[in-house]
Protein backbone atom coordinates (compact mmCIF):
# COMPACT_ATOMS: atom_id res chain seq x y z
CA UNK A 1 0.00 0.00 0.00
CA UNK A 2 1.25 3.01 -1.00
CA UNK A 3 0.82 6.54 0.80
CA UNK A 4 1.18 9.93 -1.35
CA UNK A 5 1.08 13.00 1.34
CA UNK A 6 1.33 16.23 0.49
CA UNK A 7 1.41 19.67 2.60
CA UNK A 8 0.83 22.93 2.20
CA UNK A 9 -0.93 26.17 3.88
CA UNK A 10 -3.41 28.88 2.62
CA UNK A 11 -2.57 32.40 1.53
CA UNK A 12 -4.51 33.22 5.39
CA UNK A 13 -1.90 30.65 7.10
CA UNK A 14 -4.18 27.42 7.47
CA UNK A 15 -1.69 23.86 7.08
CA UNK A 16 -3.87 21.33 4.43
CA UNK A 17 -2.67 17.78 4.52
CA UNK A 18 -3.83 15.75 1.39
CA UNK A 19 -3.50 11.75 1.49
CA UNK A 20 -4.16 11.09 -2.47
CA UNK A 21 -5.16 6.95 -2.37
CA UNK A 22 -4.67 5.80 -6.03
CA UNK A 23 -7.86 4.15 -7.85
CA UNK A 24 -10.12 5.18 -4.73
CA UNK A 25 -13.69 5.72 -5.10
CA UNK A 26 -14.25 7.88 -2.22
CA UNK A 27 -13.05 11.51 -1.31
CA UNK A 28 -13.13 12.76 2.09
CA UNK A 29 -12.64 16.01 3.38
CA UNK A 30 -12.31 16.99 7.38
CA UNK A 31 -11.96 20.91 9.43
CA UNK A 32 -9.78 20.54 12.61
CA UNK A 33 -10.26 22.95 15.15
CA UNK A 34 -6.87 23.23 18.23
CA UNK A 35 -9.91 23.20 21.16
CA UNK A 36 -11.38 20.53 23.43
CA UNK A 37 -12.47 19.65 27.03
CA UNK A 38 -8.78 20.57 27.61
CA UNK A 39 -9.35 24.05 27.02
CA UNK A 40 -12.47 24.78 28.98
CA UNK A 41 -12.92 26.50 32.06
CA UNK A 42 -15.17 25.03 34.43
CA UNK A 43 -18.23 27.31 33.89
CA UNK A 44 -18.45 25.76 30.81
CA UNK A 45 -17.32 22.41 31.02
CA UNK A 46 -18.71 20.23 28.00
CA UNK A 47 -19.23 23.03 25.70
CA UNK A 48 -16.84 21.99 23.26
CA UNK A 49 -19.18 18.84 22.73
CA UNK A 50 -22.00 20.72 22.80
CA UNK A 51 -20.71 23.08 20.40
CA UNK A 52 -20.16 20.42 17.78
CA UNK A 53 -23.13 18.81 18.20
CA UNK A 54 -25.19 22.35 17.36
CA UNK A 55 -23.07 23.27 14.17
CA UNK A 56 -24.98 20.69 12.51
CA UNK A 57 -28.37 22.06 13.08
CA UNK A 58 -28.60 25.26 10.98
CA UNK A 59 -26.59 27.25 8.68
CA UNK A 60 -27.32 30.55 7.36
CA UNK A 61 -28.32 28.74 3.78
CA UNK A 62 -29.51 25.22 5.24
CA UNK A 63 -30.73 23.18 8.02
CA UNK A 64 -30.56 19.57 9.72
CA UNK A 65 -32.81 18.13 7.44
CA UNK A 66 -31.43 20.00 3.97
CA UNK A 67 -27.82 19.06 4.99
CA UNK A 68 -28.74 15.13 5.43
CA UNK A 69 -30.72 15.41 2.00
CA UNK A 70 -27.96 16.43 -0.01
CA UNK A 71 -25.16 14.35 1.80
CA UNK A 72 -27.14 11.24 1.73
CA UNK A 73 -28.03 12.42 -2.10
CA UNK A 74 -24.44 12.32 -2.96
CA UNK A 75 -23.59 9.35 -1.58
CA UNK A 76 -21.85 10.03 1.31
CA UNK A 77 -22.20 10.53 5.19
CA UNK A 78 -20.95 13.58 7.76
CA UNK A 79 -20.04 13.50 11.02
CA UNK A 80 -17.61 14.99 14.26
CA UNK A 81 -15.79 14.24 16.95
CA UNK A 82 -14.49 16.12 20.48
CA UNK A 83 -11.57 15.37 22.16
CA UNK A 84 -9.48 17.00 24.69
CA UNK A 85 -7.44 18.90 22.64
CA UNK A 86 -9.22 18.71 19.16
CA UNK A 87 -12.42 19.05 17.55
CA UNK A 88 -13.12 17.65 14.37
CA UNK A 89 -16.05 17.79 11.28
CA UNK A 90 -15.85 15.70 8.37
CA UNK A 91 -17.35 14.60 5.09
CA UNK A 92 -17.13 11.64 2.97
CA UNK A 93 -18.91 11.31 -0.38
CA UNK A 94 -18.30 9.25 -3.52
CA UNK A 95 -15.73 10.85 -5.92
CA UNK A 96 -18.16 12.18 -8.43
CA UNK A 97 -19.57 14.31 -5.39
CA UNK A 98 -16.31 15.37 -3.78
CA UNK A 99 -17.35 19.04 -4.44
CA UNK A 100 -20.45 18.38 -2.19
CA UNK A 101 -18.77 16.93 0.99
CA UNK A 102 -16.51 19.69 0.95
CA UNK A 103 -19.38 22.27 0.49
CA UNK A 104 -21.28 20.42 3.26
CA UNK A 105 -18.11 20.37 5.73
CA UNK A 106 -17.63 24.69 4.97
CA UNK A 107 -20.57 25.60 5.43
CA UNK A 108 -21.13 23.83 9.20
CA UNK A 109 -17.61 25.11 10.33
CA UNK A 110 -18.01 28.47 8.52
CA UNK A 111 -21.41 29.59 8.63
CA UNK A 112 -23.21 27.96 11.68
CA UNK A 113 -25.85 29.70 13.03
CA UNK A 114 -25.66 28.55 16.56
CA UNK A 115 -29.63 30.29 17.70
CA UNK A 116 -31.03 29.50 21.30
CA UNK A 117 -33.17 26.95 19.48
CA UNK A 118 -31.06 24.80 18.32
CA UNK A 119 -29.08 25.11 21.24
CA UNK A 120 -31.47 23.79 23.12
CA UNK A 121 -32.68 20.82 20.70
CA UNK A 122 -29.42 19.81 20.98
CA UNK A 123 -28.60 19.82 24.67
CA UNK A 124 -31.48 17.27 25.02
CA UNK A 125 -29.63 15.37 22.78
CA UNK A 126 -25.90 15.30 24.39
CA UNK A 127 -27.63 15.11 27.92
CA UNK A 128 -28.70 11.61 26.67
CA UNK A 129 -25.62 10.64 25.64
CA UNK A 130 -24.04 11.63 28.67
CA UNK A 131 -26.70 9.56 30.63
CA UNK A 132 -26.24 6.46 27.60
CA UNK A 133 -22.56 6.91 28.77
CA UNK A 134 -22.88 6.47 32.21
CA UNK A 135 -25.29 3.40 31.30
CA UNK A 136 -22.06 2.06 29.45
CA UNK A 137 -19.45 1.24 31.76
CA UNK A 138 -17.14 -0.37 29.25
CA UNK A 139 -16.61 2.96 28.13
CA UNK A 140 -16.78 5.09 31.33
CA UNK A 141 -14.67 3.19 32.78
CA UNK A 142 -11.81 5.27 30.31
CA UNK A 143 -13.25 8.47 31.37
CA UNK A 144 -12.90 7.46 34.87
CA UNK A 145 -9.85 6.63 34.66
CA UNK A 146 -7.94 9.39 32.36
CA UNK A 147 -9.89 12.32 34.84
CA UNK A 148 -8.39 9.74 38.00
CA UNK A 149 -5.08 9.95 36.31
CA UNK A 150 -4.60 13.34 35.34
CA UNK A 151 -7.20 14.90 38.56
CA UNK A 152 -6.67 18.05 39.12
CA UNK A 153 -5.24 19.05 35.80
CA UNK A 154 -7.50 20.18 32.66
CA UNK A 155 -6.53 17.00 30.65
CA UNK A 156 -8.67 15.55 32.96
CA UNK A 157 -11.41 17.17 31.79
CA UNK A 158 -13.23 14.06 29.92
CA UNK A 159 -15.15 15.10 26.35
CA UNK A 160 -18.53 14.88 27.04
CA UNK A 161 -18.21 17.39 30.38
CA UNK A 162 -20.57 18.07 33.10
CA UNK A 163 -24.41 17.30 32.79
CA UNK A 164 -25.32 20.13 35.14
CA UNK A 165 -22.99 22.54 33.21
CA UNK A 166 -24.20 21.64 30.14
CA UNK A 167 -27.59 21.73 31.34
CA UNK A 168 -26.93 25.90 31.71
CA UNK A 169 -25.38 26.27 28.78
CA UNK A 170 -26.29 28.86 26.26
CA UNK A 171 -26.45 29.97 22.41
CA UNK A 172 -24.80 33.32 23.38
CA UNK A 173 -22.02 30.86 25.36
CA UNK A 174 -21.52 28.79 22.37
CA UNK A 175 -21.26 32.03 20.10
CA UNK A 176 -18.87 33.16 22.58
CA UNK A 177 -16.49 30.17 22.21
CA UNK A 178 -16.84 29.43 18.40
CA UNK A 179 -15.69 33.31 17.91
CA UNK A 180 -13.04 32.66 20.19
CA UNK A 181 -11.26 29.42 19.16
CA UNK A 182 -13.19 28.95 15.65
CA UNK A 183 -10.20 30.84 14.25
CA UNK A 184 -6.57 30.93 12.28
CA UNK A 185 -4.27 29.30 13.88
CA UNK A 186 -6.64 26.79 15.32
CA UNK A 187 -7.90 25.84 11.63
CA UNK A 188 -6.47 22.98 9.98
CA UNK A 189 -8.15 20.88 6.86
CA UNK A 190 -7.24 17.56 5.57
CA UNK A 191 -8.22 15.35 3.06
CA UNK A 192 -7.76 11.57 2.08
CA UNK A 193 -9.24 9.67 -0.91
CA UNK A 194 -9.68 10.70 -4.61
CA UNK A 195 -8.17 14.38 -3.75
CA UNK A 196 -5.66 16.88 -4.47
CA UNK A 197 -3.96 19.32 -2.78
CA UNK A 198 -4.06 22.02 -5.02
CA UNK A 199 -8.24 21.84 -5.13
CA UNK A 200 -8.06 21.52 -1.37
CA UNK A 201 -6.11 24.56 -0.50
CA UNK A 202 -8.50 26.59 -3.39
CA UNK A 203 -11.41 25.41 -1.04
CA UNK A 204 -9.83 25.98 2.26
CA UNK A 205 -8.94 29.71 0.89
CA UNK A 206 -12.40 30.52 0.13
CA UNK A 207 -14.42 29.08 2.89
CA UNK A 208 -11.53 29.75 5.97
CA UNK A 209 -9.33 32.60 5.56
CA UNK A 210 -11.38 34.94 6.34
CA UNK A 211 -11.55 33.46 9.47
CA UNK A 212 -8.66 34.88 10.94
CA UNK A 213 -7.50 36.81 14.47
CA UNK A 214 -7.93 33.99 17.08
CA UNK A 215 -4.92 32.79 19.16
CA UNK A 216 -3.49 29.33 20.34
CA UNK A 217 -4.85 28.14 23.55
CA UNK A 218 -2.12 28.05 26.58
CA UNK A 219 -1.49 24.73 27.81
CA UNK A 220 0.10 23.18 30.68
CA UNK A 221 1.99 19.94 30.93
CA UNK A 222 0.57 18.01 33.44
CA UNK A 223 2.86 17.02 36.85
CA UNK A 224 3.41 13.72 37.16
CA UNK A 225 0.73 11.62 38.82
CA UNK A 226 1.57 9.64 42.46
CA UNK A 227 0.34 6.28 42.88
CA UNK A 228 -3.12 5.89 43.90
CA UNK A 229 -6.51 3.77 44.08
CA UNK A 230 -9.83 4.94 43.29
CA UNK A 231 -13.30 2.82 43.65
CA UNK A 232 -16.38 4.08 41.96
CA UNK A 233 -19.63 3.01 42.84
CA UNK A 234 -22.33 1.83 40.28
CA UNK A 235 -25.27 -0.53 39.41
CA UNK A 236 -23.68 -2.41 37.17
CA UNK A 237 -23.06 -6.12 38.84
CA UNK A 238 -19.90 -6.11 36.76
CA UNK A 239 -16.86 -4.72 37.42
CA UNK A 240 -14.68 -2.87 35.37
CA UNK A 241 -11.27 -2.12 36.18
CA UNK A 242 -8.32 0.06 35.14
CA UNK A 243 -4.72 -0.05 35.71
CA UNK A 244 -2.54 2.15 34.34
CA UNK A 245 0.79 4.55 34.19
CA UNK A 246 1.21 8.07 33.45
CA UNK A 247 3.65 7.91 29.64
CA UNK A 248 4.98 9.80 26.66
CA UNK A 249 3.62 13.07 24.96
CA UNK A 250 2.69 12.15 21.09
CA UNK A 251 6.51 13.77 20.12
CA UNK A 252 8.92 12.07 22.23
CA UNK A 253 10.83 9.99 20.54
CA UNK A 254 10.07 6.33 22.64
CA UNK A 255 6.37 6.79 21.49
CA UNK A 256 6.39 4.01 18.93
CA UNK A 257 8.06 1.54 21.47
CA UNK A 258 5.53 2.50 23.59
CA UNK A 259 2.76 1.09 21.50
CA UNK A 260 5.00 -2.34 21.57
CA UNK A 261 5.08 -2.38 25.07
CA UNK A 262 0.98 -2.09 24.89
CA UNK A 263 0.79 -4.54 22.46
CA UNK A 264 3.33 -7.15 24.18
CA UNK A 265 0.93 -6.71 27.75
CA UNK A 266 -2.42 -6.43 26.06
CA UNK A 267 -3.62 -6.72 22.28
CA UNK A 268 -5.28 -9.66 21.27
CA UNK A 269 -5.33 -12.85 22.50
CA UNK A 270 -1.94 -14.02 22.52
CA UNK A 271 -0.97 -10.95 24.92
CA UNK A 272 0.62 -11.71 28.01
CA UNK A 273 -2.32 -10.65 30.15
CA UNK A 274 -5.12 -11.94 28.06
CA UNK A 275 -3.11 -15.74 28.34
CA UNK A 276 -2.17 -15.25 32.57
CA UNK A 277 -5.71 -13.64 33.54
CA UNK A 278 -8.14 -14.96 31.25
CA UNK A 279 -7.35 -18.01 29.05
CA UNK A 280 -5.62 -19.74 32.27
CA UNK A 281 -7.45 -18.42 35.34
CA UNK A 282 -10.32 -17.21 33.58
CA UNK A 283 -10.74 -14.36 35.89
CA UNK A 284 -12.40 -12.27 33.72
CA UNK A 285 -14.51 -11.71 30.61
CA UNK A 286 -12.19 -9.20 28.73
CA UNK A 287 -8.98 -7.82 29.38
CA UNK A 288 -6.80 -5.48 26.79
CA UNK A 289 -4.45 -2.90 27.03
CA UNK A 290 -4.17 0.80 25.09
CA UNK A 291 -2.30 3.92 24.65
CA UNK A 292 -4.25 6.90 25.00
CA UNK A 293 -2.26 9.82 23.42
CA UNK A 294 -2.22 13.68 23.83
CA UNK A 295 0.14 16.35 22.90
CA UNK A 296 2.13 16.50 26.31
CA UNK A 297 1.34 13.21 27.84
CA UNK A 298 -0.10 10.13 27.48
CA UNK A 299 -1.53 6.76 29.36
CA UNK A 300 -0.87 2.96 29.39
CA UNK A 301 -3.48 0.82 30.62
CA UNK A 302 -4.69 -2.44 30.73
CA UNK A 303 -8.47 -2.58 31.01
CA UNK A 304 -10.81 -5.52 32.38
CA UNK A 305 -14.27 -6.70 33.14
CA UNK A 306 -14.88 -9.23 35.49
CA UNK A 307 -16.93 -10.55 38.67
CA UNK A 308 -16.53 -9.19 42.29
CA UNK A 309 -15.22 -12.90 43.48
CA UNK A 310 -12.24 -12.13 41.05
CA UNK A 311 -11.55 -9.13 40.64
CA UNK A 312 -9.15 -9.05 43.23
CA UNK A 313 -6.74 -11.91 42.20
CA UNK A 314 -7.22 -10.53 38.58
CA UNK A 315 -5.97 -7.61 39.63
CA UNK A 316 -2.63 -8.96 41.18
CA UNK A 317 -1.93 -11.65 38.42
CA UNK A 318 -2.02 -8.51 36.19
CA UNK A 319 -0.07 -6.59 38.43
CA UNK A 320 2.59 -9.56 38.67
CA UNK A 321 2.83 -9.42 34.94
CA UNK A 322 4.06 -6.31 34.92
CA UNK A 323 6.60 -7.78 37.50
CA UNK A 324 7.48 -10.38 35.25
CA UNK A 325 7.95 -8.51 32.49
CA UNK A 326 10.12 -6.37 34.32
CA UNK A 327 11.86 -9.17 35.74
CA UNK A 328 12.90 -11.51 32.72
CA UNK A 329 12.42 -9.71 30.06
CA UNK A 330 10.84 -10.41 26.39
CA UNK A 331 10.40 -13.77 25.38
CA UNK A 332 12.04 -15.40 22.41
CA UNK A 333 9.54 -14.12 19.14
CA UNK A 334 7.31 -11.88 21.54
CA UNK A 335 8.39 -8.54 19.96
CA UNK A 336 8.29 -9.68 16.49
CA UNK A 337 4.73 -11.46 17.03
CA UNK A 338 3.97 -8.06 18.53
CA UNK A 339 5.41 -6.20 15.72
CA UNK A 340 3.26 -7.90 12.81
CA UNK A 341 0.02 -7.85 15.18
CA UNK A 342 0.30 -3.67 15.16
CA UNK A 343 1.73 -3.49 11.81
CA UNK A 344 -1.52 -5.84 10.40
CA UNK A 345 -3.89 -3.62 12.81
CA UNK A 346 -2.59 -0.36 10.99
CA UNK A 347 -2.78 -1.61 6.99
CA UNK A 348 -5.73 -2.93 7.79
CA UNK A 349 -7.20 0.59 9.54
CA UNK A 350 -5.72 2.87 6.44
CA UNK A 351 -8.50 0.69 4.24
CA UNK A 352 -11.01 3.45 5.31
CA UNK A 353 -10.93 6.80 4.02
CA UNK A 354 -12.22 7.53 7.31
CA UNK A 355 -9.76 6.37 9.30
CA UNK A 356 -7.08 7.93 7.27
CA UNK A 357 -8.79 11.41 7.91
CA UNK A 358 -8.48 10.97 11.50
CA UNK A 359 -5.37 9.68 11.21
CA UNK A 360 -4.06 12.22 9.42
CA UNK A 361 -5.53 14.99 12.07
CA UNK A 362 -5.00 13.58 14.98
CA UNK A 363 -1.07 12.92 14.22
CA UNK A 364 -1.03 16.63 12.55
CA UNK A 365 -2.80 18.31 15.71
CA UNK A 366 -1.11 16.77 18.10
CA UNK A 367 2.77 17.26 17.13
CA UNK A 368 2.61 18.50 13.58
CA UNK A 369 3.12 14.81 12.17
CA UNK A 370 2.05 14.19 8.20
CA UNK A 371 3.52 10.91 8.99
CA UNK A 372 2.95 8.09 6.10
CA UNK A 373 2.18 4.72 6.37
CA UNK A 374 5.18 3.71 5.26
CA UNK A 375 7.07 6.27 7.92
CA UNK A 376 4.67 4.42 10.72
CA UNK A 377 5.54 0.88 9.87
CA UNK A 378 9.28 1.26 9.12
CA UNK A 379 9.13 3.18 12.77
CA UNK A 380 7.58 -0.23 14.40
CA UNK A 381 10.13 -2.13 12.32
CA UNK A 382 13.32 -0.41 13.90
CA UNK A 383 12.33 -1.13 17.70
CA UNK A 384 14.09 -3.65 19.55
CA UNK A 385 13.96 -5.19 22.58
CA UNK A 386 16.68 -2.96 24.58
CA UNK A 387 14.10 -0.06 23.14
CA UNK A 388 10.85 -1.73 25.13
CA UNK A 389 13.02 -2.77 28.10
CA UNK A 390 13.68 0.58 28.79
CA UNK A 391 10.28 2.04 28.30
CA UNK A 392 9.03 -0.87 30.67
CA UNK A 393 11.61 0.36 33.51
CA UNK A 394 10.29 3.92 32.99
CA UNK A 395 6.95 3.46 32.76
CA UNK A 396 5.39 0.81 34.85
CA UNK A 397 6.76 2.11 38.42
CA UNK A 398 4.57 1.28 41.42
CA UNK A 399 4.84 4.88 42.20
CA UNK A 400 2.96 5.93 39.18
CA UNK A 401 0.37 2.70 39.07
CA UNK A 402 -3.27 4.47 39.14
CA UNK A 403 -6.51 1.84 39.43
CA UNK A 404 -10.12 2.66 39.28
CA UNK A 405 -12.46 -0.09 39.52
CA UNK A 406 -16.51 0.86 38.51
CA UNK A 407 -19.24 -1.49 39.77
CA UNK A 408 -20.56 -3.23 43.00
CA UNK A 409 -17.80 -4.84 45.00
CA UNK A 410 -17.12 -6.30 48.34
CA UNK A 411 -15.97 -3.91 51.44
CA UNK A 412 -11.84 -5.38 50.69
CA UNK A 413 -12.67 -3.63 46.99
CA UNK A 414 -14.23 -0.45 47.93
CA UNK A 415 -11.77 -0.15 50.65
CA UNK A 416 -8.58 -1.28 48.94
CA UNK A 417 -5.33 0.90 48.77
CA UNK A 418 -2.84 0.65 46.06
CA UNK A 419 -0.20 -1.02 48.39
CA UNK A 420 -2.59 -3.29 48.47
CA UNK A 421 -1.54 -4.81 45.44
CA UNK A 422 1.79 -5.63 46.19
CA UNK A 423 3.51 -3.83 42.81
Amino acid sequence: MSDRISSDRTSGGIPVVVERIPDSQSAGFMIGVATGSRDEVPEIFGLSHLLEHTVFRETKTRDSFQMAKEMEGAGGEMNAFTGREMTAFYGITIRETASTAMDMVGDIVANPLINEKDTELEKKIVLQELSMIENEPETRIHDLFESHLWRGHQLGQDEGGDKDIVAGLTAADLRAYYEEKYLIPNLAVYAAGDVDLESTVAWAESVLDVRAGGKRNVRTEPPMPQAEYKFVKSEANHLQVAMGFPSYGASHKDRTALTMLSAILGSGTSSRLFQSVREKKALVYSIYSTVSQESDASSMAAYMSCTDKNVEEAMATTVKEFGRLLADGLEEGELARAKRLVKGANVRAMESTEHRLYRLCVNNLLNGSTESLEERLAKIDAVTEEDVMRVAKDILRADRLNVVVLGKAGRSVRNMHISDLGF
